[in-house]
């Protein structure tokens, strides 16, 4: 896996751009007008990807089909320190459909602690935790 970087002005706007060609534009948050997601912010996008992946294949393996999937995920930092990385990261799972709350819960939970690799990756710094909710209800 490589990625390419490419600077496009005189600030912090960036062009980021994998082997395959597709693209992603980076830009320092506290710009005026950024022209792109931060770096922490592709961070917090990349776990939902990750198990959003993992949740739809693992549902697709059981034959369920998903009406809807939408994560939502909160980072939080700690205030002040450098570098000021994750802490805690907390994602919600919004799924819509004809399936088993069960089954929701048990796809997040193989993606959370066996398979999304970002997750994985991001647990060495920071306390992951999830919550799941099916057809607008929490799923204990």
């Amino acid at each position: 896996m490589k990625i390419f970087l490419k600077r496009l002005n005189d600030a912090y706007h960036f062009e980021t751009k994998n082997e395959r060609g597709d693209i992603v534009h980076l830009d320092n948050k506290s710009e005026e007008n950024p022209q792109g997601g931060s770096p922490m912010d592709l961070l917090l996008r990349g776990i939902a990807g990750c198990s959003s992946i993992d949740v739809v294949m693992i549902l697709k393996k059981q034959k369920i089909e998903l009406e809807d999937l939408q994560v939502e995920v909160d980072g939080f930092r700690e205030e002040g320190a450098v570098p000021n990385v994750f802490k805690k990261i907390h994602l919600n799972f919004m799924l819509k459909g004809d399936l088993a709350p069960q089954k929701a819960l048990r796809a997040v939970e193989l993606s959370m602690d066996k398979y999304c690799s970002v997750a994985k990756m991001l647990e060495k710094a920071a306390e992951i935790s999830y919550e799941v909710n099916v057809n607008g209800e929490p799923v204990k």
